[in-house]
């Protein structure tokens, strides 16, 4: 797939320079696995991942308008837990009936459609041969009063198997008092997934109210970000999904220079 690089600077317009000619000493280009139609075959291949779970990726690389190209284009919608139904879709009605919302993956060219298990079970017959399913094994509920965030259980890897996805997907709130839980059990249920030669997606979003200091949200920095997206794949998510970075420094600025966390702010000395 070519790129028409004129378009992409038209696009731009003055930054087109400043943004794609970006160097950096420190992160070489030449050392980052870059997206591309071989990605399954020169990132994943040489990992414990079994075949099966290389199969799975290689379906979701694969399918939709992005086919081919490295890159993804999933649709998650899991909002009737972690939101309500009534506020996530009583603007658009026909989205209460989950096949619209697999029909709305597969008419957009998407290369994955990820939700909630009643979401993607209820049409897994009709659709789990079509397009590529992702079941979201844990959410965050605001029916519990007064509200709380902490991402539980609502299904079991198995249940996925059993369907027909070729991936789960989960969320960990690193940085939240319940974050260590979260952690263990994610990955033991990654575990289980790739044994059954499912993927493994994780949404690695910070939660944590000391985030936020003088007047700065750190939620997306990206020394704290960068951080969660390495505990998620340490625990062998094969897929991260991060917000982009909006600002930096957020380990200095919660004040953790007299903990172990300081030296991430200045650089590693080697001992």
């Amino acid at each position: 797939m070519s790129l028409d690089y004129k378009a992409i600077e038209g696009l731009l317009g003055a930054d087109a320079e400043y943004l794609l000619g970006y160097q950096t000493p420190k992160v070489p280009k030449e050392t980052l696995s870059l997206p591309g139609p071989d990605f399954v075959d020169r990132v994943y291949v040489w990992t414990d991942r079994n075949p099966q779970v290389l199969r799975s990726l290689q379906a979701m690389f694969s399918h939709g308008r992005l086919g081919g190209t490295g890159y993804l284009s999933i649709l998650p919608v899991d909002q009737g837990i972690e939101h309500s139904a009534g506020a996530s879709f009583a603007p658009n009605p026909a989205y209460f009936d989950p096949e619209n919302i697999v029909k709305l993956a597969i008419e957009g060219g998407c290369s994955a459609v990820a939700s909630t298990l009643g979401v993607l079970g209820a049409v897994a017959r009709k659709y789990a041969h079509r397009i590529p399913f992702i079941v979201k094994f844990n959410h965050n509920e605001l029916l519990t009063y007064p509200n709380k965030f902490d991402q539980v259980f609502f299904a079991q890897v198995k249940q996925a198997w059993d369907m027909g996805a070729v991936a789960v997907g989960a969320t960990v709130y690193f940085g939240s008092p319940e974050s260590t839980r979260q952690i263990t059990e994610v990955s033991e249920a990654f575990k289980v997934a790739h044994e059954l030669g499912l993927a493994t997606i994780l949404w690695c979003y910070l939660r944590n109210p000391a985030f936020k200091t003088g007047g700065v949200d750190y939620h997306t920095s990206a020394d704290l970000s960068g951080q969660a997206n390495h505990l998620g794949v340490t625990i062998e998510a094969d897929i991260i999904k991060q917000k982009l970075p909006e600002n930096n420094g957020g380990y200095k600025a919660i004040r953790t220079a007299d903990s172990a966390t300081a030296s991430l702010t200045s650089g590693c000395t080697p001992s």
